[in-house]
């Protein structure tokens, strides 16, 4: 266990003691100094996984396979990889009450609320649809080979039933 103690905090609130875990044994200066900043980064990790499971919808689709939750956090992954991406073309499109901020200091969700304004001026690797008509079908004059789906049924299928003489039986349930 250590045990970092505060100077001081930027509130004046009278500072407590922190108490981080560390597995080795022997921790020098460099490994303190790791573990507070990674403790301090552990709120960045916890708000970026409320983001893939509240507005990227994460944890929504019901997965049956671990093949199929992989490829949903891939592409979940993929989401927020081009939200990241798009931070320097999003403007900051901020609700009332939040403070405005620069282009490079935008959240993912901030920016996930222009992207509807950046996707149209974005480049797209597709190319356009080329236009088309509707195919020539089958030629005039050739019986139609395909296979029935299922057999016929109806007023007309029974009346060729009784030409072939065949006994149509009905059954009232």
């Amino acid at each position: 266990m250590i045990r970092l103690d505060i100077d001081h905090l930027p509130s004046g609130a009278t500072p407590k003691p922190v108490w981080l875990w560390w597995s080795g044994t022997g921790a020098g200066e460099a490994d303190t100094d790791r573990l507070w900043q990674a403790y301090l980064r552990r709120f960045d990790i916890e708000h970026t996984f409320r983001l893939f499971k509240q507005t990227l919808g994460w944890t929504c689709p019901k997965i049956r396979t671990p093949e199929a939750a992989d490829r949903w956090t891939w592409l979940i992954l993929a989401a927020y990889t081009q939200l990241r991406l798009a931070r320097p073309l999003a403007a900051d499109r901020r609700r009332p009450w939040e403070k405005p901020v620069s282009s490079d200091r935008l959240t993912p969700a901030r920016v996930r609320r222009d992207f509807r304004h950046i996707r149209p001026t974005a480049a797209c690797p597709a190319q356009a649809p080329k236009p088309t008509r509707p195919g020539p079908g089958r030629p005039p004059g050739r019986k139609n080979t395909g296979t029935r789906s299922r057999p016929p049924h109806g007023p007309a299928a029974q009346v060729k039933d009784q030409a072939k003489g065949l006994p149509i039986i009905n059954l009232l349930f």
